[in-house]
């Protein structure tokens, strides 16, 4: 799977509260219209991670295949 663009990302993740876990940052992504590659990328985050800002999610999101 092609990985999103970071960029795309953080636009579809905008006002969202950090820390943030994985079900919270999918929740907000689908309330802001993102597509299905982004959501799909969301979803292979580890359950159990709470992300401090933008950054840390950007490093995360790299270590998906």
């Amino acid at each position: 799977m092609a990985k999103a663009n970071p960029v795309e990302i953080q636009k579809h993740l905008k006002g969202v509260d950090y820390p943030a876990d994985r079900k919270e940052l999918i929740k907000h992504a689908k309330k802001q219209g993102a597509d299905q590659k982004v959501i799909s990328l969301l979803e292979q985050l580890p359950e159990d991670e709470k992300y401090k800002n933008p950054a840390d999610l950007n490093k995360a999101l790299g270590h998906i295949e």
